[in-house]
């Protein structure tokens, strides 16, 4: 959806409200595209409430005092274009303007990414590039960037999973079905800082470390550039499936203020948000300052399950101490749900971004950005019926949960809340100097996370001198179990130059230090048991972990002839911890036809460091086993004595190996079609192991165990700016073709046990769509538009856990569509309505056989296989492992602007 950015215009009748007799100058002339008239066309005076729209033959009329003006003109779907005009006194000037579609000025852009040598338009660079503006996003009425993204970019996934601890901080995120730690994210062109969560959950990107993108607010985005290639020679670690670079704004007029609602089909959800952003210049106009500040609120939205007494019974019921089947029943007969909480949480968040700069001289500018981020959010543990923690066991639990008695205990629901500090900041110049361009720059970012729990309490039976127990009936109900701290400070130094017409290079350096904190918890948190449902970090694995590297690049790309490119990129990078890693990469671009055919391949090798997080992590946590409820599980970190014992090995990079090749047709100068096919090939894959018996427990461990092969297709078609009857028709169609994801190679073992077992192999291979595909329609008017965007998941599966080893879990294909309409009510003030997944899909899924071991298996307990993958029926809707897409449903947005 193009140019739904508020515009600042207003109706030919406020120009013509001074009388005609007071005003002498006029602006006149035509606004058009390929030489026909735009009709309805905005024409604004920038910094006055001046403006009209052009008529039938798209000619425009202006009353203006003397003086000189910046004009914009502009028009759905096509790019805003601002002339400045000086009128003297007594004269009558004709501008006249062509207008381009913003399909041909989006291939003109210069991007950031894909080189790292002069820059490049997206037309002209030899790799896949997708570009999408701030007005493709505004009006989507998805709450935050991530889910923005998953309805827009066919191979970007995002997922929210159900009770996973701190897992509900920051949902999970990939691209090509990679895993979050495998895609580089760029903020104005500089590396973003990591989160300190590394999912240790049974979700997707189990073992990885994200960047928290659902933190950078949408306002304050110009475009996003997303390279679909690998380019670790370009930009280091972490680059494997591709690199996502957040422009940010930079206009100093057209600031606006927006209201965000929201409330989901079953009234629950509720949205509230307010936007601002704004700009203005510097020193005249030597400079410039965009910010942005938002504050949202997101109310839980509850999807829980009904839950099976039978399978209560088997997990839960001890008969002999009169927790039967019976006094099951009776309990779900007052909760149904058992008192669960499978909800999307509570969530509150202030964000500001600033993004500046300043031309000091005409060969020098001074650029910075910085931004900070506060999020709360409030989710459940799974709630302790009386017949799990027993009033027999713990009956100082009815006064703690209760009114003393054991009739008024009814269990307990622990909350797991988290503070969530983001902030980031580049402070840079660059420079002319003789035939180089140099850019310098610092950037630091910050993440940090801190833990409560609530309504629990830790039932250890340790007493002291005299015999009284610490805990149990004296333990806080209230707990801090602790958090996690990750920094890092980059500094950069790149250099290049265009040689000659047909050679061009670039060189430069980039040393990055990080740092990462464990921080403990009160002593009650972690000490025995520790508080039930999530236990604190321990003073012995808490503490602060450092590490450096150093890096440089060299790149050079060398037009063979105007439609023949060839480029390529060296790098080496020193990690204080593990030692060098060089990688390269070869590209090459050929385009034919009067350059209505390109042609692109690259070959590259990559790398991906193991992060801090996964080499230190190392605590006690609560999971789901399917049959025996929620367990404690030990995860050992990588340089334990524990892992020593074990013979795990110290973490070593990944290795990629990254081709691909594509085909770009421009069919018209609106249509347009690329095909791309890209195969990855990663060895020593850094995975969070099986749980292995270790001195009579089990324990968990990162290590390098397997490699993986992912092969696919990216398909783009669109076909912009169709004059139909008095408006602009706009059609898209992009998607991803997951032709292969699996493992290669066997599985090691420690001991007996397998590093990886079904359940881990669907996380890596399987739980995302093997086929995605949005399709967009998009149809505007003068001062209305209405967009329909289809998002089509196709088939997830799954093999959690307890379930039966014959058995899958297959989630269904589904589409899944959004509607909108925007109006601008008046000059300066635009209202949207929309409606995400309007027909109310859900994910639905079901078991499937593998073989005939299976089929008769689910013939004969197919009720009971259900109850192991939805914890009794509480997570019916999605399992406990995941789903494709959201269990919310329809929900409606309203979203008011009012420009200045």
């Amino acid at each position: 959806m193009r140019n739904h950015i508020p515009i600042l215009s207003v109706l030919a009748i406020l120009a013509l409200s001074v009388p005609w007799s007071a005003v002498s100058q006029t602006l006149t002339g035509k606004v058009t595209s390929s030489g026909a008239p735009l009709i309805g066309a905005n024409v604004i005076v920038r910094g006055t409430t001046k403006g009209t729209a052009t008529d039938s033959e798209g000619k425009y009329r202006l009353q203006l005092d003397p003086g000189t003006y910046d004009v914009s003109f502009s028009f759905l779907g096509y790019a805003t274009k601002t002339e400045s005009v000086t009128l003297r006194e007594g004269e009558e000037k004709i501008l006249n303007v062509e207008l381009r579609s913003e399909a041909v000025e989006s291939r003109e852009i210069v991007v950031v990414v894909g080189t790292r040598a002069t820059g490049r338009t997206v037309t002209d660079s030899p790799l896949p590039i997708d570009v999408f503006s701030f007005q493709e996003m505004q009006y989507a009425g998805h709450p935050t960037f991530d889910k923005v993204l998953e309805h827009i970019v066919p191979s970007f996934n995002a997922t929210q999973t159900p009770v996973n601890d701190a897992t509900a901080l920051l949902d999970p995120w990939e691209i090509r079905n990679m895993g979050v730690s495998r895609t580089l994210i760029l903020i104005n062109g500089k590396r973003k800082n990591l989160s300190s969560l590394v999912y240790t959950q049974t979700s997707p990107s189990r073992g990885e470390t994200a960047v928290d993108i659902s933190a950078i607010p949408l306002d304050a985005i110009k475009r996003v550039e997303i390279l679909r290639d690998g380019a670790s020679a370009q930009y280091g670690s972490d680059a494997v499936a591709g690199v996502i670079n957040i422009v940010l704004k930079d206009n100093t007029e057209g600031g606006y203020v927006t209201v965000h609602s929201g409330v989901t089909g079953e009234g629950d959800g509720e949205r509230l948000g307010v936007a601002v952003n704004n700009g203005s210049t510097i020193l005249g106009d030597r400079g410039f300052a965009n910010y942005t500040v938002e504050l949202s609120r997101v109310a839980e939205a509850r999807r829980s399950g009904l839950v099976d007494a039978e399978g209560e019974f088997s997990d839960f019921g001890d008969a002999a101490r009169g927790y039967d089947l019976a006094y099951i029943t009776n309990f779900l007969k007052y909760d149904k749900y058992a008192g669960n909480r499978s909800s999307a949480p509570a969530t509150s968040a202030g964000k500001f971004l600033l993004n500046t700069g300043l031309q000091i001289s005409e060969s020098t500018e001074l650029y910075a950005n910085a931004a900070y981020v506060y999020k709360k959010v409030n989710s459940f543990a799974n709630y302790r019926v009386p017949y799990w923690r027993t009033y027999s066991d713990f009956p100082y639990l009815a006064s703690f949960f209760g009114n003393g008695d054991s009739a008024s205990y009814k269990g307990y629901l622990p909350t797991f809340d988290g503070d969530l500090v983001d902030y980031n900041a580049t402070f840079g110049f660059k420079a002319k100097k003789g035939e180089w361009s140099i850019d310098a720059s610092f950037t630091l970012g910050f993440n940090s996370q801190d833990y409560y729990v609530v309504n629990s309490h830790n039932r250890s039976d340790f007493t002291d001198t005299n015999g009284v127990y610490i805990y149990r009936e004296n333990s806080p109900i209230v707990f801090k179990p602790g958090g996690s701290e990750f920094s890092h400070q980059v500094w950069n130094l790149d250099l290049a130059r265009a040689v000659t017409d047909q050679l061009s290079i670039g060189l430069g350096a980039e040393f990055r230090s990080e740092t990462f904190e464990i921080t403990p918890g009160d002593k009650a948190s972690w000490d025995g048991i520790g508080a039930d449902s999530f236990a604190g970090n321990r003073p012995e694995n808490s503490g602060i972990f450092n590490r450096y590297n150093f890096g440089g690049y060299f790149d050079v790309g060398y037009d063979v002839t105007k439609n023949f490119l060839v480029s390529a990129t060296i790098r080496n990078e020193y990690y204080s911890d593990f030692g060098n890693a060089f990688v390269y990469k070869i590209s090459s671009r050929l385009k034919a036809l009067e350059d209505r055919i390109t042609l692109r391949a690259s070959i590259s090798t990559g790398f991906k460091a193991p992060t801090l997080h996964q080499i230190y992590t190392q605590r006690v946590q609560y999971s789901f086993v399917p049959g025996q409820g929620v367990q404690s599980i030990g995860l050992i970190n990588n340089v334990s004595p524990q892992a020593r014992l074990l013979g795990v090995k110290p973490l070593t990079p990944e290795e990629s190996e990254n081709f691909t090749m594509g085909v770009g047709a421009r069919l018209a100068n609106d249509i347009n079609v690329t095909v791309d096919y890209y195969n990855i090939f990663i060895s020593d894959r850094i995975v969070i192991s099986n749980r292995v018996p270790f001195t009579g427990g089990e324990v968990e461990f990162f290590t390098n165990s397997i490699s993986t092969k992912t092969i696919g297709l990216d398909i783009v078609a669109d076909y912009k700016n169709i004059r139909m009857g008095s408006g602009v028709l706009g059609l898209s169609l992009a998607g991803n073709i997951n032709l292969e994801n699996r493992r290669s190679g066997n599985i090691p073992t420690v001991g007996a046990t397998p590093v990886i077992d079904a359940t881990q192999e669907a996380l890596f291979f399987t739980s995302r769509p093997k086929q995605k595909f949005a399709l967009g329609i998009t149809y505007g008017m003068e001062n209305m538009s209405f967009s329909m965007n289809n998002a089509y998941f196709g088939p997830t599966e799954f093999r959690q856990t307890g379930l039966d080893q014959n058995l899958k879990t297959v989630f269904e294909p589904k589409v899944v569509t959004d509607i909108g309409y925007t109006i601008k009510l008046w000059g300066n003030v635009t209202l949207a309505a929309n409606i995400n997944n309007v027909f109310d899909v859900l994910p639905e899924w079901k078991l499937e056989a593998l073989n005939p071991a299976g089929s008769a298996t689910l013939a004969a307990e197919e009720k009971r296989q259900e109850n192991l993958i939805t914890f009794n029926g509480r997570y019916s809707i999605m399992t406990y492992d995941g789903y494709h897409f959201g269990q919310l449903g329809r929900i409606y947005n309203l979203t008011l602007t009012y420009g200045f």
